[in-house]
Formats: structure tokens, sequence, C-alpha cells
């Protein structure tokens, strides 16, 4: 691979040739849709250009390029949103496409014109195209224009309760950002500034609207592929209906039980809303269908979709190649390839479920997934997850003639799946596709509101995971000396040996030598492998040990575990009522008013902080008083940073 580097000087190019065949692609983007586009373009043939910021500097999708341009500097809006310097990059690197992936630039139709006066070819819709689908109320009111159903929008400052719950929506983007649910008038004010300030931050644009918020409704879309001959595909529909903070988890295609009237209906919008705009290349158009089956626009999504694979898998088709095709000249067939068989995604994040959704960093020591899936990712093991960018580790997609048949092996996949370093939402994901009311096809945007507790519990089986830990650790190495490996010698064989670990916050202890777990017998124990027969069942425990941690995986579960210390270090122990950062990231409000002195409520937003592309509160942990403010607006913390502390009113 061939490293370049930008410069200040001006952009130059050529117009390139209407019609004239690509031969070297430059992917405005970072991480997994990088390395899936670079897939492709090398299967035509293409060579590949990256760009990557610092702190991507080594990442999996630099490393899979021919040549790769550094972007001064670590957050994206001075890499990867900088359209300038992404020109300049492909420039210099002698591409003559651009592909912008996902997010970042992607629907960003003042770059789209640049690259195209640049004289690059631009692998996505015409800029027009971009910019009348940009603002989610100009869209809507195109839409109403073109005859596609819509909710009616509210004025937030005119609300009645009759109009409640509503949802506000960033007009100028999506992705979740910008997204609150108001379900009594007095939440309104203070969830129309969170609103605008996360709208700004997100996409430079405060512009917020709000519609009513429909309750337990699906969210289903309408994959659609347009040349510029005046084909247009509408392939199949998609669910999306699980989602996290307005952002989707798990997806599939087709969407099911939808009856073929809806489904004609869908197709026949989604088509209208591409024509309406002389749409080309690939896009989404989203829909929110109701309990009763009515169908409402919610945006149509001017790029490729996060979820794409699962409508490649179904239709048998690879979409960056019909791109990078349609951006060549070339024509579509007048009618796509008929659909075949079920697929299901999942989105692979590093994140806790169970705490707010935390995203986390740190090293992702290992992430193999086994099994007849497709999984696509910007990692592999030993790379970095940084604290700037989405916490995305992979998706992973399972195909089959059946519903029943993709769900079940997907869950089958991610259940054996070795993912080491990092807390994720495997288990979530895992129980998410073997809940009842998912088998059955039960979708609606309400499911983690009811169900995240349940799905979230701790896994049963601490107690074996933590005995095959402890039994691997005293497991002698294969080269060990004789002695070692035969045992040794022990003052006081028949007293039994104790190791403490802790997992997701619980301590266990366990006694291994000789093991005292009723139904529990070793059969053979080494450093990374142990045989249990529990209870008449022989069991398999893959252990593997990095830096402080202990991972064991299997078929009951996959645990981390951390050793306990026999003594416990004072220089870990912090004042009552502290608040601790919980990642890196940027305080980006801080309550009103609030200072040391000021009384507080326990469950009360205090701080607000920003990492990971997502907005995380700061709550006071009891009543009582803030004794110290340590965090500003504006201010970059550290994880584990005093931000502030709370001292508890005693109890009456």
């Amino acid at each position: 691979m061939t490293d370049h580097a930008i410069t200040d000087a001006p952009l130059t190019g050529k117009p390139l040739d209407p019609g004239k065949p690509l031969t070297s692609l430059l992917v405005a983007n970072r991480g997994e849709i990088a390395v899936r586009v670079f897939r492709t373009a090398r299967a035509l043939g293409l060579a590949t250009v990256a760009v990557h910021s610092d702190p991507d500097e080594d990442a999996l999708h630099v490393r899979e390029a021919d040549a790769a341009v550094r972007l001064p500097g670590a957050a994206a809006a001075d890499t990867y949103l900088r359209g300038d310097l992404v020109i300049k990059a492909a420039l210099a690197a002698g591409a003559d496409a651009v592909h912008p992936g996902y997010g970042f630039l992607s629907e960003n139709a003042g770059f789209a014109r640049e690259v195209r006066a640049a004289g690059l070819t631009w692998v996505g819709p015409p800029p027009a195209a971009i910019e009348a689908m940009a603002s989610k109320t100009r869209a809507k009111e195109l839409m109403r224009a073109a005859g596609v159903p819509l909710l009616d929008p509210v004025d937030p400052d005119a609300a009645t309760p009759a109009d409640l719950p509503l949802l506000l929506k960033a007009a100028a983007g999506g992705g979740g950002r910008g997204m609150r649910v108001v379900r009594a008038l007095d939440e309104l004010p203070e969830a129309l500034a969170g609103a605008r300030a996360e709208a700004a931050s997100a996409f430079g644009d405060a512009e917020v609207f709000a519609e009513p918020y429909v309750e337990r409704g699906r969210h289903v879309e309408v994959q659609v592929l347009a040349d510029g001959h005046g084909t247009v595909w509408a392939l199949g529909t998609r669910d999306c209906s699980l989602q996290r903070r307005h952002q989707k988890v798990i997806e599939e295609a087709p969407a099911p039980h939808l009856p073929e009237t809806l489904r004609a209906t869908l197709h026949e919008a989604a088509v209208a809303a591409a024509r309406a705009v002389s749409y080309e290349g690939a896009g989404t158009v989203e829909f929110l269908v109701t309990a009763d089956g009515r169908p409402y626009f919610l945006e149509m999504n001017t790029r490729l979709q996060v979820e794409h694979p699962v409508t490649e898998a179904v239709f048998g088709l690879d979409l960056v190649a019909l791109q990078l095709r349609i951006a060549e000249g070339a024509a579509l067939p007048l009618t796509p390839p008929e659909p075949d068989g079920h697929a299901v995604e999942a989105r692979l994040y590093a994140e806790d479920p169970a705490r707010d959704w935390r995203p986390q960093t740190g090293v992702l020591h290992t992430l193999a997934v086994p099994g007849a899936v497709r999984v696509d990712t910007g990692f592999t093991d030993g790379d970095t997850v940084s604290v700037h960018y989405d916490p995305m580790l992979a998706k992973v997609v399972a195909h089959a003639p059946t519903r029943a048949e993709a769900v079940r092996t997907l869950a089958h996949a991610l259940a054996a799946a070795r993912i080491h370093g990092l807390t994720t939402n495997r288990e979530l994901l895992v129980r998410s596709l073997r809940h009842p009311e998912f088998a059955a096809g039960q979708l609606d945007t309400g499911f983690y509101e009811r169900h995240l507790t349940a799905l979230t519990e701790e896994a049963p089986d601490v107690s074996l995971a933590a005995l095959a830990a402890a039994l691997a650790q005293a497991a002698p190495a294969p080269d060990a000396p004789l002695a070692r490996r035969l045992g040794g010698w022990r003052n006081v064989r028949s007293q039994p040996q104790a190791r403490r670990y802790t997992a997701s916050g619980t301590e266990h202890e366990v006694q291994y030598e000789p093991v005292n777990h009723p139904g529990v017998r070793v059969l053979a124990a080494t450093p990374e492998l142990v045989t249990l027969e529990v209870e008449g069942i022989r069991r398999l425990f893959h252990v593997k040990q990095k830096s402080n941690e202990v991972y064991v995986d299997s078929v009951l579960g996959s645990h981390t575990l951390t050793p306990v210390p026999r003594f416990a270090d004072p220089q870990d122990r912090t004042e009552p009522g502290s608040l601790l950062a919980p990642m890196p990231g940027t305080v980006v409000r801080v309550a009103e008013g609030l200072a040391p002195g000021s009384p507080v409520t326990a469950g009360q937003p205090l701080l607000w902080l920003e990492a990971m592309k997502m907005e995380h509160r700061i709550l006071a942990p009891a009543s009582g008083t803030l004794t110290a403010l340590h965090a500003a607006t504006g201010q970059q913390v550290e994880f584990g940073a005093l931000l502030a502390v709370v001292q508890e009113e005693p109890q009456a």
C-alpha cells in the first residue's frame, strides 16, 4: 500500500468524459463500509484509495486499500467531514471516482457538486436529488405533492395535550441524532433545547420539527435503485423496527407479515418518491406503519443504507457494484430479479445495553463469528475501538429459505462467537432473536422499551465459567516442568484452593481443588480448554486470558471475568457520591444553574457527555447537595475523570 499526504494546494482536475470507465476509487469514509466497498471495487478491477484520520492510521480499511491519504486530526469535523481535504486526497492519489459510503458526507449535496467540479465521478445520486431530500421538512412537502402519505406536522410552540405523545426530530439528519419523545407538555421545552443542541452538533443545523409519535409502530423501508435512463427498481421491503435510541439494531428482508396490498402501496410510494427527484443510484425510502396497517412517509436516505446486505442476500445482487456501474452510465434491466428466501442482520456494537447503552472503547482482542453467515466489519483481532467514532464492530447477516431458519442461524452464530476485550451487545442480540415476539414476527419500535430489563439480566451459570477460569489458570502449560505438570507438592493437599472474580459487577468465589460443585466433575483442564461434566452432560469451556481479564466461552454463554486481588488497593477508593466519566468524551451541557451548593434529587440529569456519536446523561446518584463541580461545557474529559460530587442528604 502506498501512503500519500495532502497539501494546501488548490483543487485541480479535468472533467471526465461521460460514460468513461472508472479505474480508481476513493471511499470517503472509514471502518466497515469502506472495507465493504473496497471488496467490490477489487472484484471489478478498480484500484482503491482510503482516507484516514490520525486515530485510524492503522485501521483495517487503511490496510485493505491500495493507497491511503492522511487527513490530519482526530475529530470527524477535522477529517472525514472536510470535503475539500477528501477531494484533494482523491486527486493526489490519482483516483477518478469517489464513493461516500454512509454517514459523514454521503448526503451532502455541496460535497457531491464539488466532487463533480473537480472532474471526479460521484458514485451517488445527483446533487439536486440529495438537496431535495436533505431537509426532512422540505422532503415531506415534496412527497405530499407526489401523493405519498404523510403524518401531519405539529407546531411544538402550539402543542396541546391532544397532540401527545410527540416525536421531535432533526430536520437535517438521521441516525437518531436530535430525536426526543415527549409525553408531557412540561417536558417539551427541555426536550426541544436538547434536540436542537444535538442536531446542531451533529449536522450543523439546529432545525427541529415535531410530529405525532406512533406507539408500537413498525419501521418499514423500501430499497430503490435507479439508473440515468428512467428505470427505477423497488427491491422489496425491510423491517428495521428493533431500535435503541432510535437507531437500528436488527433488520430483515422482506418485512414479515405485510399484506400484499400494503407491500404494493409501499413499493409504489417509494418509486414515486424516487421519480419525484429524478433519482439515480441506491437509496432508501422509509415509512412508519401503524398497528392498523397505515403507512406514512418518514424520509428518503439518498445513500447506501447500513442494512443493505439483507436486500443483497434476498435478491442475489451486489448493490455497490450496481452503484458503480450506474455511475459509469450503465442501464438497469427493466425489471429486477425475483427475491429468494429471507435475510436477517444484527449490528454488533461495543456497548453495554444494561448501562444505558454505554459505548465501550479499547482493544478488541478477539472477533470470531463462526457459521454460514456474512460478517461485514472494520476490525480484526488486536484493533482498537476509538472514542471518536460509532461503536459498531460488525454486521452479521444470515440468509435462508425461511425466516425461521435465518433467525435461528443468526442467533446460533452470535451465541457461538468469541468476542474478547470489550463489552458488547452480543447477548442482547441473541436473546432478542430468540424472544417469542420476535420469533413470531410481532415487531414494533417499542420492543426494547418493554423487554430491555429482561434481555439484559446477568447470564446464568457464571459460577461454572468462574470455575473453568480458575482451573485453566491453575493448569500447567504443556511445556511446564514435570513437577509442575504432575501437580507439585502442597503442605495441606485436602484444603480447597479458591479464586475470586467479578463479572458484570458481581463477585464470585470458586473453590477448585478439590472441586466442591455438586454435580460437577473435572474431566480435563489446560490453560485454554476446560472440560467439565455438569449433571452428567459433557461441556467444553474455552478460556483466554488477556491483560487482567479472563474470557470464558461455552454453549452456556460467554463471560468476562476480572480476577479479584487478595488485598484491595486504597488508591482505588473514591469519595462517596463521586461522579466519574464513564468514557472519554466532551461535556456538551451542564444543567442550568448547577453550581457547588445546589440541591439535587436522585436521578436528576446534571451533565451531558457526548462520545462515539451519542449523548449520555450523568445523573445524580442520590438526593442531596452538589459539593463539587469539576466539569464545564466544551471540556474534554478522560475515562474515570471526576466530574462532580454529590453529598447525600441524611436519612430521616
